[in-house]
């Protein structure tokens, strides 16, 4: 789905946020860029849809490279989500924010009304239809953002920090949601400090710092190395820091996951007793 090869960019003020960065991603793929701020996370994954462009190297979406196809080109199969909800929303009412991509992509109304009343509903913002996006809170501004993309059924979401301004329901919802557009085949890329959601996601994570890529793996791999999360400035899941302080006992390290570290844990006390 994404292939990025070798690629930097430097920012008009000459600050070169990418430095030399490749990975590779397939369809269906659900990744996590982590790391501090300033890593290089969201610059890169703006690379994806082609709102910035290499400065040298090459990023290529299903086999174009996007130097060569336009940014509305490749939004229609690659949905952005922004940090700040701002950056993108304009419409005078919730309704038409996410009407808007569907009209200018050419579905047909009755499709149109379908796919509103859908995000609305899944996102839990039907009672702000007709309401402005600019009244509501950053937290619902977020998920009006993400209801204008998932409208489309993108091929590819990119997800800047979508756990920012959520409640633990939104979170969940959100996680499920990813889940099942998986199912799908679709890929997910989102960039995120939040490591418990990550935790819980468990997708392949990313960790960057400085402008390049400093580790990678699966995310109870990833998400266990005490050492590369320090380096990326992010601290351990809170259930891998209780199965460290449990290791002593015989249980394993590397876990993240609520479920398995409770079947773990009643399994040790039963054996203990």
């Amino acid at each position: 789905m994404i292939e990025a090869i070798d690629v930097h960019f430097s920012y008009p003020s000459r600050i070169e946020a990418l430095k030399g960065v490749s990975l590779t991603i397939h369809d269906g793929e659900f990744i996590a860029v982590m790391g501090q701020n300033g890593a290089g996370k969201s610059t890169f994954v703006k690379h994806f849809n082609g709102l910035l462009k290499p400065t040298s190297g090459k990023i290529l979406v299903d086999g174009v490279e996007t130097t060569k196809t336009s940014v509305a080109a490749l939004s229609r199969n690659v949905g952005f989500v922004f940090q700040n909800p701002d950056n993108q929303l304009f419409s005078e009412t919730v309704e038409e924010e996410i009407a808007f991509a569907l009209k200018n992509f050419g579905f047909e109304p009755s499709v149109v009304e379908d796919r509103v009343t859908w995000a609305l509903n899944l996102l839990s913002l039907t009672q702000y239809r007709k309401t402005s996006p600019f009244l509501l809170s950053g937290g619902e501004r977020k998920r009006v953002a993400l209801a204008s993309v998932l409208a489309w059924d993108p091929k590819m979401l990119i997800l800047d920090e979508p756990t920012i301004g959520q409640d633990h329901e939104q979170k969940e919802k959100l996680r499920q949601f990813i889940l099942q557009i998986q199912t799908q085949k679709k890929t997910v890329v989102i960039v995120t400090h939040d490591v418990e959601f990550v935790a819980e996601c468990n997708p392949r994570v990313v960790l960057m710092r400085e402008g390049k890529i400093i580790g990678e793996g699966e995310g109870k791999e990833i998400l266990t190395n005490p050492q590369a999360l320090a380096e990326s400035s992010i601290v351990l899941p809170q259930i891998a820091q209780i199965f460290t302080k449990l290791a002593p006992l015989g249980l394993p390290k590397n876990v993240i996951d609520i479920y398995e570290a409770r079947d773990l844990i009643l399994k040790e006390s039963r054996r203990s007793r």
